[in-house]
């Protein structure tokens, strides 16, 4: 019950996002504002709920398949990215260099955090 609980707060933070994005007119999509909306909650909170958690663990199992059908996508759009490939390459080492850089400051926080107890 509690990975049920938990995964309708991770559906109600993605239709958060929906209602952001569908007022607000902003170019992401509503998962990622709902994640950033999340995030942002999770910052305040200072910690994650057991249910949270619970409901998340089955998900990063899946992510690699999750994340496949838009790779997948990308293959039948080539003609069209054919002469945008300086921005691609930009998006994905900005993209790399960011997640890498959150990556270390969330693990520092959370060492530092487990040695202060």
């Amino acid at each position: 019950m509690p990975a049920l609980n938990g995964l309708l707060w991770l559906i109600s933070y993605w239709l958060i996002g929906e209602v952001v994005v569908h007022f607000s007119g902003l170019p992401f999509s509503s998962g990622v504002v709902g994640m950033l909306l999340l995030c942002a909650t999770l910052t305040v909170l200072g910690r994650v709920p057991s249910s949270l958690a619970a409901a998340a663990q089955p998900l990063i199992a899946l992510l690699a398949m999750l994340i496949m059908p838009g790779v997948v996508g990308v293959f039948f759009i080539l003609d069209e990215l054919a002469g945008q490939w300086f921005a691609i390459l930009f998006a994905l080492l900005l993209g790399t260099l960011l997640s890498v850089i959150t990556t270390l400051w969330v693990l520092k926080r959370l060492i530092g955090r487990s040695h202060a107890h």
